[in-house]
């Protein structure tokens, strides 16, 4: 398996991966504008065919939030998740200024947080932070 790592991806691809994990597809303009306004989105393809994707959002000084970690369901536990977020992290750091703090956060799909305690991140609800909550407007 070949893979290849880009800074791009379509609305389409993303929305494939969506599918694929049981997201349900957004409208083509609404994926359009997440992926224009990110940050950053690094994607992986395998053999040339969409394999996964991360978003990062940002706000350029201390608050970073890592969305949409997505592999497809038959390539999951092969390090495409890792790699993708360990490519968003290194983009993080060398933003950091030498006084700088940076928030890296995100939320985890249930069931997936071993994933990310792996890589550093804290489960939460901890000493010092409550739970994350959502809220979802239509």
């Amino acid at each position: 398996m070949k893979l290849e790592y880009r800074e791009q991806l379509s609305p389409e691809d993303y929305n494939k991966l969506r599918q694929a994990v049981g997201w349900g597809a957004l409208c083509l303009e609404q994926a359009q504008l997440g992926l224009t306004h990110s940050a950053l989105v690094v994607s992986c393809y395998s053999n040339s065919e969409i394999a996964g994707c991360a978003r990062l959002l940002w706000d350029h000084g201390y608050m970073a939030y890592i969305a949409d970690v997505m592999v497809l369901p038959e390539l999951q536990g092969q390090g495409i998740g890792r790699e993708m977020i360990q490519r968003i992290l290194a983009f993080l750091k060398a933003q950091i200024k030498e006084d700088w703090r940076m928030m890296v956060v995100l939320v985890a799909t249930e069931g997936r947080e071993p994933f990310y305690k792996k890589l550093g991140f804290r489960e939460r609800p901890c000493e010092g932070s409550g739970a994350g909550m959502d809220f979802w407007l239509a």
